[in-house]
């Protein structure tokens, strides 16, 4: 298995993993129940590594697609930007966990709040993550990719401009 492969297979954990770890958490967090919070932020750290992971192989993944006939640079350098972003997004999810984890054992009091953060932080980096993955799989996957490039737009777009000239 080369790190290609690896950025595929691992890509995965953290849009799994956040939306997983954000249910296990708002279940905690009405339960009250310190063990199910502390599982939840072990799975949102995974996710986090996920994250480092995906983000670290991406680089050998893009170098391997390029070449390829249909690739579109534009899709891959819009995949790199959320995929920074999202990266981000998660390794605040995990330092807010492992915080979170901490004051769980030591400072029960601020625990709900740190928890309530976390649980907001992991919904916003789901989305981001989520999007990061959308943006992924558009760039071999053409039945995904053909929705979106724009050509229903550019024929609605020549439709109206059409229109607007029969007006004229």
């Amino acid at each position: 298995m080369d790190l290609t492969h690896l950025h595929l297979l691992i890509t995965h954990l953290p849009i799994f993993g956040s939306i997983l770890g954000g249910l296990v958490l708002a279940y905690g967090l009405w339960a009250k129940s310190n063990t199910t919070k502390n599982a939840a932020y072990y799975l949102l750290i995974i996710s986090s590594i996920g994250a480092g992971i995906s983000y670290l192989t991406g680089e050998e993944a893009e170098e391997t697609v390029e070449k390829l006939q249909g690739v579109s640079e534009s899709i891959i350098e819009q995949h790199q930007d959320f995929a920074l972003y999202a990266l981000i997004a998660l390794i605040i999810v995990g330092v807010a966990s492992l915080i979170g984890l901490y004051l769980n054992f030591r400072k029960p009091s601020l625990a709900r709040t740190a928890g309530t953060i976390t649980l907001l932080l992991s919904l916003v980096s789901f989305g981001l993550v989520s999007w990061t993955g959308y943006l992924g799989g558009q760039i071999r996957h053409s039945e995904i990719r053909s929705n979106t490039t724009g050509s229903t737009n550019n024929s609605n777009e020549n439709v109206d401009q059409n229109k607007e000239r029969d007006n004229d």
